[in-house]
This record gives structure tokens, C-alpha cells and sequence, in this order.
């Protein structure tokens, strides 16, 4: 305890007490406003060149959800001789902050310090600042420091999910492959760092190869390879997976995995699947709800998502959030609910206290150009308390196609231009629209002239591409793509289909 004391094991016992008394009222601070005085008192009693001490301030500001890095920042640069703890403890703040390269800088300083040297939290807190900020030349650099610094074992699964957040899956799977002693972490996070890549055929690859080398999937795995399963629609492997879970002695089919499942046989198109397994979960949150409604969405079924929003309130107490109240909006636009759409649209806030997003209005516009009601769309647009962005006036060229609105369509192109030249977005498809509109409403020469302006700039309309499960195996075949090595067969096939 005398080592902690400020000055030497003989300080007066007035000095004494006042540390006690300081370091207490540190211990129970729970605002910036009561931290302020107390480290006024840190400062009056000399406590502010005891680094004990100092890093109770420090935790505070930079760890609790009600502190301040900037107030952190402070008390590091008056701080004399910072430890390891203080040096490490800015750069956890830092690191999730929404200011993460600064974690750079406090790693710098203390690589100055002649009298420290990092260790694996120092490392974990660059590489995740490094992750946050998109910094993948930088976290190179830290991993060759961990891997000099003799480390490696110890910051396996903070390396490889720096590469799998910053999307360099081939660097991921290469210190993935390097290590002789995997664990059930590792493998969900460079599986989940597929799925999110737009590569789920990897993560059930991947997942195959865990089960293979006798490899023990926990509940977070069987989620992660259910989703990679919803992304294929790879029915046959999701239906694996489920008996595989049924049959897995200590693993139970909890509300994340059962969830998946839910989703996972939506998105396949086995509906009566989804409920009879959401129907038996014991317990179901809220992504729950959202899963089963959005399926419920997909499928056409508006009258039963909008009962499961009165059910989940009922029979689960649950109050629903936006992605819920989103499925319900598309389940009204795929079943042409007007009326419910747009009363649900305009009691989001006060019923549900959920302020309608861009993605509620792209929905309730989409809904509107369906019912043929273009200029009623326009003036929702009109009104939106955000920037209307691709997705919106997207629906409303689609719905000018349908009703062969020149005028409203020339207006959302122009709007669809001006944001791809802003964002950097894609121009595929929208003067093509615009051409099929001209000559529906048989105005020929404008519609050459956009053909024509198609072909000057040189501008490709991205492929439709559409998937199949044939005997637990995913295939993928994309418009005017003659690669596949079963064309011949396929081919033969359909000519047959088609002559009888």
C-alpha cells in the first residue's frame, strides 16, 4: 500500500488522507462534470505525478460511455512518465473511438519511450484501430512488429480479423492456414469475414473443412455458416446444418441459431419451415420477429407480417424496432397495401417512438409507384427530411416504366445522375430505362438517341445473374455468360423442355 502513497512510505498523515479521500471519490465518479473537480483535487494534493493514481482519471474518460478522450487526451499530456497501463488504456479509447488513426499516434510515442515495450494489448488495440480505420498499410506494419516482437500466438485472431475487416481475405487465410492450433473463434471469424464479402460458397467450404479436421462449431459458427446458407439459398446444406445442430450433443438450438434457421429456410423459399421453427422457439427477440417478417414479406403474406407486429408485442412484450416495422413496409408494397403502408409510415414515431429512415421512405415510394400513383410518390419525395438517394428515385423510374411517364422518368434520371456523379455510384441501367420508356411512349428518336449516347460512353449495363442448388451443390449463371462446363447438357435440356 506505502508504494502507492504520493511522495515516500513516511508522507504526513493529512497527505494520506487526502489521497485516500480522492482516490475514493475516483473510484465512484460516474460524470465528466464530478471527474473535473476531482482532478482539480488530484492536482491541489500532488496526485497528478503518481501514475496509479492518474490512471483512474484516465479509465474514466477514456473507457466509460459518459467520459472524454479529448478530457483524456489532456491528462496524458501532463501525465510526466506514462506507464504501459496509461499508454494502453488511451489507446483502447481510441481504438473504437470514432477517431481510430489516433490510436497511431499514442502507439508511436510510447515506441519512443526508451523504457517501455508494447505488449499484446498494445498490439490488439493498434490492430483494431488499424481494422476501424481502414489502415491496411499500417496494420501490415504492426503485424510484421508482432511477429518480430515473437507475439504471434498470442495475436492470431487479432490479425486475422484486422485482414478480414479490411476485406483482404487472402492475407486472412494465409495466417489462418500458418497456425497449428486453431480454435472455434478464429474459424467463425474468417468464415464470417466471407459471408460478408459476398462469398458464402467460401464460408461453407471453410466450414466443411472445420468439421473434417474434427473441429467442434459453436453456436456462433452455425449462425455464421446459416447466413452463408441464406445467401446461397442453398436449401439442402441449411437443411444439413439444421440436423447436424438437432444431433450435436451440448449444442442447443438457441435464439441466434434458431433465428438463422428462420431465415435461412425463408430466404429458400421453405416458408412453412421458417414458422414451424419460429413457432417453437421458447425464446425470440426481436431479430427474430424482423426474420420472420421479412420472409413473410418476401413471400406476399402482408396480412400475416402485420398481425406478427401486433404479436410480438402481445405475446413476447417486445417493442418493435425499424428494421421490423422496414419488413412490414415491404410487405405491404409486394401486396399493394397502400392504406396500412402509409398509416404505418406516418405512425412510426408516435406509436413505435421509431423515426422514419431513407430506406422507410424508398419503401412507402416503391409502394406508391406500384399503385400507379407517381405524383403522389413525387411530393413524398419532395417532403423527406433527408437526401432522396439512388434507391428512391430508383423506384420511381421503375414505376415510370410501368406507367410510361416520360416526364417524372426524365426528372429521376437526372437525380440518379447527378448522385452517381457525387457518389461514384454505377450508371448501369438507368439510360437503358429511360430508352425502354421513350419507345413505349413511341418517341423513337429520343430513344435512339440514348442508345446512342450508351454506345459513345461506352456504358455496360451489369448482367442479371440467378442461382441454383442441384444435389446440395450451388450454381450461378450470369446473362450472356457462356463458360459453364455443363452449357452443352443445359442446353440440350431446355430444347427438350421447350419442344414438349
Amino acid at each position: 500500500m506505502t508504494q502507492l502513497l504520493p511522495h515516500s512510505p513516511t508522507a504526513p498523515t493529512s497527505t494520506i488522507q487526502a489521497w485516500k479521500r480522492c482516490m475514493s471519490l475516483a473510484q465512484r465518479c460516474t460524470t465528466m462534470r464530478q471527474l473535473k473537480p476531482i482532478h482539480a483535487s488530484f492536482l491541489v494534493h500532488g496526485l497528478h505525478h503518481q501514475n496509479y493514481a492518474i490512471s483512474k482519471l484516465l479509465a474514466f474518460c477514456a473507457l466509460s460511455d459518459t467520459g472524454s478522450l479529448s478530457y483524456a487526451s489532456l491528462i496524458f499530456s501532463h501525465t510526466q512518465t506514462p506507464n504501459l497501463f496509461i499508454y494502453n488504456t488511451i489507446m483502447r479509447g481510441y481504438s473504437r473511438s470514432s477517431q481510430p488513426q489516433l490510436t497511431l499516434h499514442y502507439f508511436l510515442l510510447m515506441l519512443k519511450a526508451s523504457n517501455l515495450a508494447p505488449d499484446h494489448h498494445s498490439f490488439h488495440f493498434v490492430l483494431l484501430a488499424c481494422a476501424n480505420a481502414r489502415l491496411v498499410l499500417e496494420g501490415k506494419q504492426v503485424h510484421n512488429c508482432v511477429m518480430k516482437n515473437g507475439l504471434v500466438l498470442h495475436m492470431q485472431t487479432a490479425v486475422i480479423r484486422f485482414y478480414v475487416k479490411c476485406k483482404v481475405l487472402d492475407d486472412a487465410q494465409k495466417v489462418f492456414d500458418e497456425n497449428p492450433c486453431l480454435d472455434v473463434i478464429q474459424w467463425n471469424v474468417l468464415m464470417n469475414g466471407y459471408v460478408k464479402c459476398n462469398l458464402a460458397f467460401e464460408a461453407l467450404k471453410l466450414f466443411r473443412h472445420m468439421l473434417a479436421l474434427g473441429g467442434e462449431p459453436d453456436e456462433f459458427c452455425v449462425t455464421t455458416v446459416l447466413t452463408a446458407c441464406a445467401r446461397m439459398e442453398a436449401l439442402s446444406q441449411g437443411k444439413w446444418i439444421h440436423e447436424y445442430v438437432k444431433k450435436r450433443k451440448g449444442m442447443e438450438l438457441d435464439v441466434f441459431v434458431a433465428t438463422a434457421l428462420v431465415d435461412m429456410y425463408a430466404k429458400c423459399g421453405c416458408l412453412d419451415m421458417a414458422e414451424e421453427v419460429f413457432e417453437r422457439m421458447p425464446k425470440r427477440n426481436v431479430f427474430s420477429w424482423a426474420a420472420m417478417i421479412g420472409g413473410l414479406a418476401v413471400h406476399g403474406y402482408a396480412t400475416k407480417a402485420i398481425y406478427c407486429l401486433e404479436r410480438m408485442q402481445v405475446d413476447d412484450g417486445l417493442r418493435p424496432d425499424g428494421v421490423v416495422l422496414l419488413g412490414v413496409l415491404m410487405a405491404c408494397t409486394h401486396a399493394g397495401l397502400q392504406e396500412e403502408g402509409q398509416l404505418l409510415l406516418n405512425n412510426m414515431e408516435s406509436r413505435y417512438g421509431i423515426i422514419p429512415q431513407h430506406e422507410h421512405y424508398s419503401c412507402m415510394v416503391d409502394l406508391l409507384c406500384r399503385a400507379g400513383q407517381l405524383d403522389e410518390a413525387l411530393q413524398l419525395i419532395r417532403r423527406m427530411p433527408m437526401k432522396p438517394l439512388a434507391s428512391v428515385w430508383g423506384a420511381l423510374l421503375s414505376g415510370c416504366q410501368i406507367r410510361n411517364n416520360v416526364n417524372v422518368a426524365e426528372l429521376a434520371v437526372r437525380e440518379l445522375v447527378a448522385l452517381e456523379n457525387d457518389y461514384g455510384a454505377e450508371e448501369d441501367g438507368v439510360y437503358v430505362q429511360l430508352a425502354n420508356i421513350y419507345l413505349s411512349a413511341r418517341r423513337v428518336e429520343d430513344a435512339r438517341r440514348i442508345r446512342r449516347m450508351i454506345g459513345d460512353r461506352r456504358l455496360k449495363k451489369t448482367p442479371g445473374c440467378s442461382m441454383i442448388e442441384v444435389d446440395g451443390k450451388v450454381n450461378e449463371f450470369v446473362s450472356g455468360d457462356v463458360s459453364h462446363f455443363h452449357r452443352a447438357q443445359i442446353c440440350a435440356m431446355l430444347e427438350l423442355l421447350s419442344l414438349e
